[in-house]
Formats: C-alpha cells, sequence, structure tokens
C-alpha cells in the first residue's frame, strides 16, 4: 500500500504545532487585550520548547495512523485495532511524561496539578484531531490509488478495445478480388497484375497490422492497389480516384485502412456502371482528410451492419480523443477525418 509522503506529514505536524502555540505566542508581545494571566511566566525557550514536543509528537501520531499501522495488519480485525489503540497510548503516555520530565528545565518550575490537567487535556484533544486527519490522509491515498488502478484499467479495456475493432476490418472486398481472379486467370497478363497488387494489399494489411497509425504517403499507396481491384471488377470508366492532397499533409498520420474503408463505403452504397460511374474525391482541407462521392443509391439495398464508420470513429477517439466528421445533402455524402501530426 502506497504511504502517505513525509512532506505531507512534516507539513501537517508543523502547522498543528503553530495553531495550538499561537496564543502563546501572541501572549509574549504583552497585548492586554490578548494576555492571558496563566501565560504570564511564559519566555521565546517555552514557545520554542512546545513548538518541537508538539511538532514531534504530531509528526509520531500522524506516521504511525497514516502508514505505519497499515504495515503491521497481520491479525484479526479486533487484535489490529487493539495494537493500535495500545500503540497510540503509548504515543501519548511517553510524550507528556517526557514534556513533564523536560518542563521544569525549561520553565525553571514544577508544573502543577491544574497545569498538567490541562497539558494532558491539550494533547488528547491534539491526539484525536491527529487521528482524524490521519484517516483522511489514507483515504485520499487510497482514492489516488484507486483512480491510478482505474485508468490501468482503462487503459487496458481501450488497447483491448482498439484491438478488437482492428480486427473487425471488413474483409469481404477480399473474397470480392478472389472471385474476379477467378474470372481474369485465363488472361496471364491481367491476372499477373491483379495478383500484384492483391499481393501488395496483404502485404501491407500485414505490415500496418500491429500498428496504431501510419502515413498518408503509404495509405495512398495501399489505397491505389484497392482502387486497381476495383477498377478490375467494374470497368476502368466506371470507377475513378481523384486525389487532391497537399504535400504538406503527406507526412501525417490515419488509422491504417481508413481509406480503404471509407472508399469501401462508397462502393457498397452507391451504383456503379457505365451509366452511373462512381467518382470520389480525396482532398485535404486544413488539418482533415475528406473523403467524398455524389450519391447514386444502388436499385438493390446491400446488407451492411452499418459498423464501419461507427469502429472507424472509435479508433480516432480511442488514438487520440479525435471525431471523425459525416455530412450529406441530398447530391454528396461526405467524411472528413482528422489528419494526426507525426511529430
Amino acid at each position: 500500500m502506497k504511504p502517505v509522503t513525509q512532506s505531507e506529514l512534516l507539513k501537517i505536524a508543523g502547522l498543528v504545532a503553530v495553531l495550538v502555540n499561537l496564543p502563546i505566542a501572541i501572549s509574549l508581545f504583552r497585548i492586554p487585550a490578548y494576555t492571558d494571566e496563566n501565560f504570564t511566566d511564559i519566555t521565546i525557550g517555552y514557545l520554542l520548547f512546545r513548538l518541537v514536543f508538539i511538532f514531534l509528537f504530531s509528526y509520531a501520531v500522524l506516521q504511525f495512523n497514516a502508514n505505519f499501522k497499515y504495515r503491521i495488519y497481520k491479525y484479526s480485525k479486533n487484535v489490529n485495532r487493539t495494537l493500535a489503540v495500545l500503540v497510540n497510548l503509548s504515543i501519548y503516555g511517553v510524550t507528556l511524561a517526557l514534556l513533564i520530565a523536560f518542563y521544569p528545565w525549561v520553565v525553571a518550575r514544577v508544573p502543577g496539578v491544574r497545569e498538567e490537567r490541562f497539558l494532558f487535556v491539550v494533547f488528547a484533544v491534539i491526539h484525536l484531531l491527529l487521528l482524524f486527519i490521519s484517516g483522511i490522509l489514507r483515504l485520499l491515498v487510497i482514492r489516488q490509488e484507486n483512480l491510478i488502478e482505474n485508468e490501468r484499467l482503462q487503459q487496458q479495456n481501450l488497447q483491448k478495445e482498439l484491438t478488437a475493432l482492428r480486427n473487425q476490418l471488413n474483409p469481404h472486398f477480399l473474397f470480392n478480388s478472389l472471385n474476379t481472379l477467378n474470372s481474369l486467370i485465363r488472361d496471364n497478363k491481367e491476372a499477373t497484375q491483379f495478383v500484384n497488387k492483391l499481393s501488395h494489399m496483404y502485404r501491407y494489411i500485414l505490415q500496418s497490422g500491429e500498428r496504431d497509425l501510419v502515413s498518408l504517403r503509404d495509405e495512398l499507396k495501399f489505397l491505389e492497389s484497392y482502387a486497381f481491384l476495383i477498377k478490375t471488377r467494374y470497368h476502368q470508366y466506371c470507377f475513378h480516384i481523384d486525389v487532391q492532397i497537399e504535400d504538406r499533409h503527406m507526412a501525417m498520420e490515419i488509422p491504417p485502412m481508413a481509406l480503404q474503408l471509407l472508399v469501401e463505403n462508397a462502393v457498397k452504397h452507391n451504383e456503379i456502371s457505365k451509366g452511373c460511374p462512381l467518382g470520389i474525391r480525396i482532398y485535404s482541407k486544413e488539418d482533415f482528410l475528406v473523403v467524398e462521392n455524389k450519391i447514386h443509391p444502388r436499385s438493390t439495398p446491400v446488407e451492411s451492419t452499418g459498423n464501419g464508420l461507427i469502429n472507424l470513429d472509435k479508433r480516432y477517439f480511442l488514438l487520440r480523443k479525435k471525431k471523425i466528421v459525416i455530412s450529406r445533402d441530398e447530391e454528396v455524402f461526405r467524411v472528413q477525418i482528422p489528419l494526426i501530426s507525426s511529430a
């Protein structure tokens, strides 16, 4: 269990010593309205003596009840409580015994019975106050430990969720590509080119699988291979991507396969034919990457879980506490994803 820091204990012990002895300190100035007749023989030496004693007493009580007490808890609850009471009584008794023993050396007289009773009451009140403060300090430490542990567990859960989201990337375009490969295998040149692009995609997926972010430049190279597969599947005149990105944004980063997911989303939900080609525009705007396309809904609805954009939004939030922006009007569907600085 994490202990209360020594600096905190010393500060509190010093503060208690000063506050308890404040009336005596004021009496040294001999101000009639604030001077008690019981303090008329008070000296600076006696004040320092009380300051040191109360400081040491406060520090001992705080140290035991805020730290050491929790290190000796090896027995039953009743036994531990009994030990704690005995130790506190010992600190209280030893402190008063030493105070009374040294009293004549400092004040040059033996304390009277009334004065001894006054000291017993004062130190008892201080002791109770210190027990209360010790409990608060321990609760604060426990709360801090719980916050740290919760943060650690939250980070672990976020990492697990991020890994799960990364593994949920919809691979259906790979199956469609393999089906297209079956129809192209008779044409060696075209089939070879198709397989090369497909191999590049698999290689990129494997290499980026363990990374949270990739450069926009690498992602665009991957998208080029993916676009080739889409053009082969449909027709090069039915599908095209217009990329207009400033050079300063190329080194910035996005989650791997984020662009592929957005393009795939457009392909999935829009009609693609010679009479209705699909054009996708990708451009940078400030610190965002914008992917937009004109809306041409498919004549037959496509089965979709709708998790693609939701997962991408979660990935951004888990990685950098950022959100994607989705907008749609009558003609254009648009998604803006934040560009993350690699610095």
